[in-house]
């Protein structure tokens, strides 16, 4: 390997490792909602979503029917903290994006979990049904849903962050770069 090349790829190699860094110091703009612990292999991907655009999040386990208080307090000084969008995920009633929307009025992306007998049905329905006044932004079931949730995320904050437009610009010309034009 040439010596440019070498070179070349130490300089991203440590750009990422800085860049890494300096999104982990950040303030977190996103906040991330979880029911439970056991939630968290699906809405990681929210997460993964974010830090790939060198969006800083904060991961909550945050139960609506167990932890109320925690809730409240959560969002009580989330926007001072600096939140601007809160991705919430829950299963079965799925009652945590639509009592966070009911405390706050940053935006609030809903995304169904599984795991119940109905494989994440009745949280699709639960969080899609939201009573006119109280808009929660719902997504689909599952990791497909928290990654779109946490794209979301970056697009409503690209709307006033010409660094995250650009990197999510950048993001969505990969993504379609990569799509082969034929199959073999």
């Amino acid at each position: 390997m040439g010596g440019r090349a070498l070179a070349s790829r130490k300089s991203r190699t440590s750009s990422r490792t800085r860049s890494r860094r300096d999104r982990q110091e950040a303030a977190p703009r996103v906040g991330i909602l979880m029911g439970s612990k056991n939630d968290w292999d699906v809405m990681q991907e929210a997460e993964r979503a974010l830090d790939a655009l060198g969006i800083a999040s904060d991961a909550r386990v945050i139960s609506a029917h167990r932890t109320p208080a925690r809730l409240t307090a959560f969002l009580a000084d989330a926007e001072e903290r600096g939140i601007e969008v809160i991705i919430a995920g829950a299963g079965m009633s799925a009652h945590l994006a639509g009592v966070t929307a009911a405390h706050t009025l940053l935006p609030v992306l809903g995304v169904p979990l599984g795991g119940s007998a109905l494989n994440g049905l009745d949280a699709l329905l639960s969080t899609v049904q939201m009573p006119g006044g109280i808009p929660v932004a719902t997504f689909g079931i599952g990791k497909a849903g928290a990654k779109n949730a946490g794209l979301m995320a970056a697009a409503i904050l690209a709307r006033s962050d010409a660094g995250v437009r650009e990197r999510l610009a950048k993001f969505r010309e990969a993504q379609s770069a990569a799509v082969p034009e034929r199959p073999a």
